[in-house]
């Protein structure tokens, strides 16, 4: 097991950490817009891979619409279904205190999500004072072409950030996104909530004083 010592630089995952999301609702707003069925779009967008390539940056938003049109037989604008995909996202305003508190111990801050251009560009859209705000490094997977938990995107974030791996903490709401992290030698935690997180970083040296 790794030493706690505090890290320079703390990076967390977007979904379920900072953000909230329903993924239900999307569906549902997907087969609204395009007139199909909300089961079958869940299936052929997360098990016939549509959502795993087009996060990895292998499609884009225009490509994943033609595919996603054939494959479900419906006909929808392409701008409509990336906002009804993209429409689910909630601010978990209980981090807000943690990310300015994070701000104020001078240690470095930043993102790595697996995600899509439109769900980004949807989350900056909303004007969240903490989207980009003040994210030294935002490491969005479908812009580097790799995603958690391969070995890749954290490789690639070490890099940006030029810090040992033990000097890096990870927060993520899944667990083998966890367990890669660790793998590449970070520090990293299960996310449960904003308070335990707190508590990890506080046992880590990092004082947010929340």
């Amino acid at each position: 097991m790794l030493e706690l010592v505090r890290p320079e630089f703390v990076f967390l995952d977007m979904g379920n950490v900072i953000v909230s999301f329903d993924r239900d609702r999307a569906f549902r707003q997907m087969a609204e817009v395009s007139g199909g069925d909300s089961e079958a779009i869940r299936t052929e967008v997360m098990e016939g891979g549509l959502h795993d390539r087009i996060e990895r940056g292998e499609l884009d938003w225009p490509e994943f619409h033609r595919e996603f049109s054939r494959r479900t037989g419906t006909s929808s604008d392409p701008g409509a279904l990336a906002h009804a995909a993209s429409d689910m996202f909630t601010l978990k305003i209980d981090m807000l205190p943690v990310i300015a508190g994070l701000e104020r111990t001078g240690c470095g801050l930043g993102i790595l999500s697996n995600t899509c251009g439109p769900h980004w560009d949807h989350l900056l859209a909303q004007r969240y004072s903490v989207l980009p705000g003040n994210f030294q490094q935002i490491i969005l997977s479908h812009e580097v072409r790799a995603t958690k938990p391969g070995p890749d995107i954290y490789r690639l974030a070490a890099e940006r950030v030029g810090l040992p791996p033990e000097r890096i903490f990870f927060c993520d709401d899944i667990p083998a996104h966890v367990e890669a992290a660790r793998a590449a030698g970070w520090q990293a935690e299960v996310f449960t909530s904003a308070a335990a997180l707190i508590d990890a970083l506080d046992r880590r040296g990092l004082k947010l004083g929340l």
